[in-house]
């Protein structure tokens, strides 16, 4: 009986579910989106939500939380990188599922499952990606400087050929 057991075994032992979810919550954080079965994106949400919440505060003491759950530097360095700055001012509510329809092979209930930040669709008011300046110069001196280092070239009006006034002489006289 299941008195009072209230997440999703996913048919799995407990380590084989926590290191599922620990993997499938390091796909999400680094390619911000994933398409699963819903009961797995399900259980995902309520791993992974706590860890976003955590990666909002950056502290060493987040940091080794975190990595105790994922397992992963580059996912946690990612984390509060990237993804901890976009939902700093948001209360909760860090991913959304959407319901993709039915897997061909079993018929299973399939989702994707992303974080709701990163999607331009949902949030056209999100602003663009900056990029960064590898330089001191600003980028209208840059492009003055290319300006100045570039060869001069003389633009040469081509004159028509004979030819080419013959055929267009023909072409008025039709």
């Amino acid at each position: 009986m299941r008195h009072g057991k209230k997440f999703n075994h996913l048919g799995r032992t407990a380590s084989h579910r926590s290191a599922l979810l620990s993997n499938m919550a390091c796909s999400l954080i680094e390619h911000k989106r994933i398409n699963t079965t819903v009961a797995k994106a399900k259980a995902l949400r309520v791993y992974v939500e706590p860890l976003l919440t955590k990666a909002k505060e950056d502290t060493t003491h987040n940091r080794r939380i975190v990595f105790s759950y994922l397992q992963s530097k580059e996912a946690v360095t990612e984390l509060f990188r990237s993804v901890a700055p976009k939902i700093a001012e948001r209360n909760g509510g860090y991913t959304r599922i959407i319901k993709t329809g039915f897997r061909q092979g079993d018929a299973a209930d399939m989702a994707l499952i992303e974080l709701v930040d990163f999607n331009e669709l949902y949030n056209p008011n999100a602003e663009e990606k900056k990029t960064t300046r590898r330089s001191r110069r600003t980028t209208t001196a840059k492009k003055e400087a290319v300006v100045a280092d570039a060869p001069k070239v003389e633009e040469k009006v081509a004159e028509p050929t004979a030819e080419a006034a013959d055929s267009t002489e023909e072409k008025t006289a039709e």
